[in-house]
C-alpha cells in the first residue's frame, strides 16, 4: 500500500468517526430542552431546540450525505490502485473541509460554511477526475 493509499483510507476512517460522532450535540440538545422520556420516545408536542442543535443535526445529516459519494470514490482509488499525491491531498481535504463546516455551520457562520462545503465538494471533484484520467470511469 502507497503512503496516498494510506492517507486516503486514513481521511475515510477519520471521516467516518467524524460522522459518527456529529450526533451527539443534537442528541444531547434534545436531553437538556426536552428531557430523558421525550428523548427517548415519541413527544406529541416538543419544545423546539435552540438553533444550534438544529444546525448539528443538518451538519450531520449533510455528512451523511457526502459521505455516501467520498467513501465510494476512496475505495475505487484504493482498489485500482490509482492513487497519488493528488488523491491524497484529496481526501485530506475532504476531511479537514467537513471539520471546518461543522464548526462553522453549528457556529452560524454563513459564508465561510459555503466555503468549507465548497471546499470539500471541489476534493469529490478531485477525487472523481484522478479516476477518470486513470481511465477507471
Amino acid at each position: 500500500m502507497t503512503d496516498a493509499a494510506t492517507t486516503e483510507l486514513a481521511m475515510l476512517v477519520w471521516t467516518v468517526a467524524l460522522c459518527g460522532i456529529l450526533w451527539v450535540p443534537y442528541i444531547l440538545a434534545r436531553m437538556m430542552v426536552w428531557g430523558l422520556v421525550d428523548t427517548v420516545g415519541y413527544p406529541d408536542n416538543p419544545p423546539p431546540l435552540p438553533g444550534w442543535a438544529q444546525r448539528a443535526q443538518r451538519t450531520h445529516l449533510n455528512l451523511v450525505e457526502n459521505l455516501a459519494v467520498f467513501a465510494p470514490l476512496v475505495l475505487i482509488v484504493h482498489v485500482t490502485g490509482t492513487a497519488n499525491e493528488v488523491t491524497a491531498f484529496a481526501a485530506s481535504l475532504f476531511f479537514w473541509a467537513r471539520i471546518a463546516h461543522a464548526v462553522i455551520f453549528i457556529a452560524r457562520i454563513p459564508w465561510l460554511r459555503t466555503l468549507a462545503f465548497l471546499a470539500g465538494f471541489a476534493a469529490l471533484v478531485i477525487l472523481f477526475v484522478e479516476l477518470v484520467r486513470a481511465g477507471i470511469a
